[in-house]
């Protein structure tokens, strides 16, 4: 068993890191393509040529970004069929329509039309252009909107059901699927974390060149757009972030309470734990401060409904482990005579816990012969890793205040006319350029981690989901996962770096630095 799961290690290693290189252009695609479609449009209303290079500029930065985003999204498809093929076969019926409607309907539409960006400005008119800019946006949110709801969900599966004749799960009502409150309340606030990356990312490039004194009309624009941009974008995070802890209160309460590091359950409304230490061992937080009411609100709401602490979860999963054995159980009589009706009755009324019951197939193979002591095991392995979510989320939300500050200060500097002045604010923004990129990871992170020990929300355990493959074929191919998405991030640094020092492709016309300096005026022949 340990073979067994040296592979499984491997297989969430390998989908984990190659996730994570990806998502490190996925947010700056969605906030850029915003950006450029609102620079575009001020152009075509104004007329003013700086508008239109500003546009030009950026998108050159957004094209490469999104070119190195195309090539690490498009592997990490093919691991579901490498390194996940039970996890395909079980549950491709479902996972599979959105990712294909994701190539059809959204990658082709923003592929297609960044093209026309890019060698349509001398060809369109303004207005078809700038239609076009809109589209390469609508696209790229697009594109988010069905891996989001793939992903929404593996965190809370609905509109499909356990088919015992073939064994995988199956579509009942597809509406349900696309319009999972998780996976709305997901894309909003990942969306919105996109469009902050987009700003922080104009913003400190434009503080770069302020901080030069070049390209100063370009970059005090750009600011002015990105601040403005920025601000709604910071605030519609927590905003809609609120949205993901309530729909996480309601569907996945685990990870509520792992993230709280919450092993009792509190009166109503419970506290939020502003600092402590989590102890997993002795299921216990050391040294902590709390906020009162403050997780009661977030999570249910209201102030009367209870958010339960580990150590009840742990209990219920015991519960439901049992009610998933009898429903294993009445799953072997039916494979035994396919004509068994109380069988099958039996399975439809338990067929919700059947994946606690999967629980039990890390420590043995018959579980049906399963102790107290392997049940009570299976349960505590619903625990996620606690420390590592509790720091992330208070480091992922600090920073989302941070950039509110970080946007109202520029904003004002902005509305004032003081920008090119604020020398320390400047450096501020600078210096903020790699904290969104933090911010997604971390948010991903807790995502991801916090669903486990599930690949599928309380359906299929992460290590039934793996392909058959020796641990050494996925170490050879995480190393060369590692080294070629290494190489692109080198490649996507060094071409956007080399752009940024360029700089616009049109240059501004140069201003004299003292009025000795310019020219005299040719005498009148």
């Amino acid at each position: 068993m340990t073979f067994a799961m040296d592979v499984v290690q491997l297989s969430r290693l390998q989908f984990g890191l190659t996730a994570m290189y990806h998502f490190l252009f996925v947010p700056l695609t969605l906030g850029l393509a915003v950006l450029l479609g609102i620079m575009e449009s001020v152009y075509v209303m104004t007329g003013r040529e700086i508008w239109r290079q500003m546009t030009k500029f950026w998108g050159v930065l957004f094209g490469i970004n999104f070119a190195m985003g195309v090539a690490t999204g498009i592997t990490m498809e093919f691991q579901f069929g490498m390194n996940w093929a039970y996890y395909s076969h079980y549950v491709g019926d479902v996972f599979g329509a959105p990712l294909a409607i994701e190539g059809l309907m959204a990658f082709f539409l923003e592929a297609t039309f960044i093209g026309l960006f890019f060698f349509g400005w001398e060809r369109l008119s303004k207005i078809a252009h700038l239609a076009v800019t809109w589209l390469v946006a609508l696209g790229s949110n697009l594109s988010a909107l069905w891996i989001l709801i793939a992903n929404g969900w593996m965190q809370h599966p609905i509109g499909a059901r356990f088919n015992p004749d073939t064994m995988r799960m199956e579509v009942t009502d597809f509406q349900q699927v696309i319009f999972n409150p998780v996976a709305q309340a997901k894309f909003v606030h990942t969306v919105s974390a996109g469009y902050v990356t987009g700003a922080v990312f104009v913003l400190a490039i434009s503080a770069l060149y302020l901080l030069r004194g070049r390209h100063v009309e370009l970059a005090k624009r750009s600011m002015t757009v990105a601040a403005s941009f920025g601000l709604a974008a910071a605030l519609s995070v927590v905003v809609l972030g609120d949205e993901s802890g309530y729909t996480a209160g309601e569907n996945q309460k685990m990870k509520i309470a792992a993230i709280e590091s919450m092993w009792i359950t509190e009166r109503a409304p419970a506290s939020f734990t502003l600092f402590g230490l989590p102890n997993q061992e002795e299921h216990r937080t050391d040294y902590e401060v709390k906020v009162p009411w403050m997780l009661g609100l977030i999570a249910t709401r209201s102030i009367s409904t209870e958010v339960p602490g580990i150590n009840d979860l742990v209990a219920h999963a015991q519960t439901r482990i049992r009610s998933g054995l009898v429903a294993y159980g009445a799953l072997e009589k039916l494979h035994a005579d396919r004509s068994n009706a109380d069988a099958r009755a039996v399975l439809e009324a338990h067929a919700d816990d059947l994946g606690y019951a999967l629980l039990l197939k890390k420590s043995r193979a018959d579980i049906l012969n399963a102790t107290g002591a392997d049940v009570e095991k299976a349960a505590w392995s619903t625990v996620p890793q606690v420390s590592p979510l509790f720091w992330s989320f208070r480091v992922m939300v600090g920073l989302g205040f941070f950039f509110i500050l970080l946007f109202a200060v520029g904003f004002y500097l902005a509305s004032t006319r003081r920008l090119v002045s604020a020398q320390a604010f400047l450096w501020m923004a600078l210096l903020s350029l790699p904290l969104p990129w933090i911010a997604a990871e971390l948010g991903w992170f807790v995502a991801e981690v916090g669903r486990q020990p599930w690949v599928i929300e309380g359906v299929l355990p992460t290590f039934l989901a793996v392909s058959s493959l020796s641990a050494g074929n996925v170490l050879t191919t995480l190393v060369g996962f590692i080294v070629f998405y290494s190489t692109l991030l080198v490649v996507d640094v060094y071409l956007m770096a080399k752009a940024i020092r360029l700089g616009p492709s049109v240059a501004e016309p140069r201003q004299p630095q003292h009025p000795a300096a310019a020219p005299l005026p040719a005498p009148a022949e």
